[in-house]
């Protein structure tokens, strides 16, 4: 475990910066390359570890990948694996790669480190055996989660109480390996790249808002260009927020609407957000992002929008902190089965600074004092709670240290390096 301290800034700031290729269409690239008879090229794949582990799980069935290009034989010729396929802190990993190998004959065991292995993993059961694949998981409901298909998948009509897009990417994922069309459905909230994906690969249909069918058939080898991570650009966008005055400016971000929630509650903390689109990608816009300081205030988050916002909720918790009056959260139950408990962790990261912060059952306030003291913030292990202690580091009084720092590179590795980049920029 390694400590790092952050000093903060001098002053505001101008910037142009480019973020990584965006974690969740990498998965999705990658998988759905190896699913296609041929070779695939991808470019703009994210560093981070989370992406690694789906390349690495991926060779493990017999897929090659190297550097940009994956080479498959196609999904019907994939390897049983040796054994255990670790996906590492990885849940998009094991929750894509389990919809992918649900249509295999072979049976696949999917787990990871301490922390995933905690996760909960009862929904993928119900809309997989929906399809007639096999799935199991340990007796706390979490992985490992072994996966098979004992008989062929059939197409199969699902509707899921909760919104979430890994749920419904493994099941359309699944259902592609299916006899016959399949329905999914569920409330709004989710991010719906796959769907879009699917549509313009003539793989899928969107029939109503949230119901979406699958056709089943092959996958296409194909050329992808990975746009910009908008979760990570987050951090670059929340630190200029918080310097009055200071300006960053990211280009060939992904602007899918179930993505750029975080930018919404930027608006209404009172930041300046310019946002053009440029082209797109697979049917998701893709555009370049300005984001300007012009003050905090509070703000209320609920609803779709902290779904949609769900992994940039610590943030909001650093603006809060460091606007004028009570910021509240709600809706954001989820958050407790992520890396960390992100809701006792994000209230940690901001009591550890001198702020105030109390949790609640789905997710928290935030008493907004304008400031923030020098002190010293554990990660927990969450590469979420690491990167939003750096940019609290914006608004603080004093250096402010980060433990177990180096987590940051699940998502993100070079984050520090380039918000101080950021921070130095005129």
């Amino acid at each position: 475990m390694t400590d790092l301290t952050i000093n903060p800034p001098r002053g505001g700031f101008r910037a142009v910066a480019g973020v990584p290729g965006d974690k969740s269409l990498s998965h999705r690239a990658l998988i759905l390359a190896a699913m296609a008879d041929g070779e695939s090229r991808i470019a703009g794949l994210g560093p981070g570890a989370d992406v690694a582990a789906t390349r690495e799980v991926l060779g493990a069935v017999g897929v090659e990948v190297a550097d940009d290009v994956v080479a498959s034989p196609g999904v019907g010729e994939w390897t049983a694996p040796g054994g255990e396929l670790d996906c590492g802190n990885s849940g998009t990993t094991l929750r894509l790669m389990a919809g992918a190998l649900a249509g295999r004959p072979f049976s696949s065991i999917l787990s990871g480190d301490a922390s995933l292995r905690a996760r909960p993993m009862r929904r993928l059961v119900a809309p997989l055996t929906a399809l007639g694949a096999s799935v199991s998981l340990s007796d706390d409901d979490t992985a490992p989660v072994e996966v098979s298909a004992p008989t062929p998948l059939v197409g199969a009509d699902v509707t899921l109480e909760l919104a979430s897009a890994q749920v419904r990417t493994a099941f359309a994922i699944a259902a592609l390996q299916a006899a016959g069309p399949s329905t999914i459905d569920s409330p709004a909230g989710f991010r719906d790249h796959t769907e879009r994906w699917f549509e313009t690969m003539g793989l899928g249909t969107r029939l109503e808002a949230t119901r979406f069918r699958i056709n089943p058939g092959p996958v296409p080898a194909m050329d992808y260009e990975i746009p910009g991570d908008p979760s990570s650009a987050a951090y670059l966008w929340a630190a200029a927020a918080i310097s009055r005055g200071s300006e960053v400016t990211t280009p060939g971000i992904v602007l899918n609407p179930g993505r750029i929630g975080f930018l919404q509650i930027l608006e209404s903390f009172g930041a300046v957000i310019e946002a053009d689109v440029t082209g797109s990608m697979l049917g998701d816009a893709v555009g370049t992002v300005t984001v300007r300081g012009h003050g905090l205030f509070a703000a209320e988050v609920s609803g779709p929008l902290a779904v949609s916002a769900l992994d940039e909720l610590p943030l909001v918790a650093v603006l809060g902190a460091l606007g004028e009056g009570v910021t509240v959260v709600r809706d954001a139950r989820e958050l407790r089965a992520k890396e960390s408990d992100r809701i006792e962790s994000t209230v940690n990261m901001i009591r550890s600074l001198g702020g105030g912060a109390e949790p609640t059952e789905d997710g928290f306030a935030v008493v907004g004092t304008g400031w923030l003291e020098s002190g010293t913030v554990a990660s927990e292990g969450d590469h979420r709670i690491a990167m939003s202690a750096a940019v609290a580091a914006t608004g603080a009084t004093g250096p402010v240290t980060i433990e177990d720092a180096e987590v940051a590179a699940v998502s993100w590795p070079g984050f520090y390096e380039q918000l101080e980049a950021v921070w130095s920029s005129q």
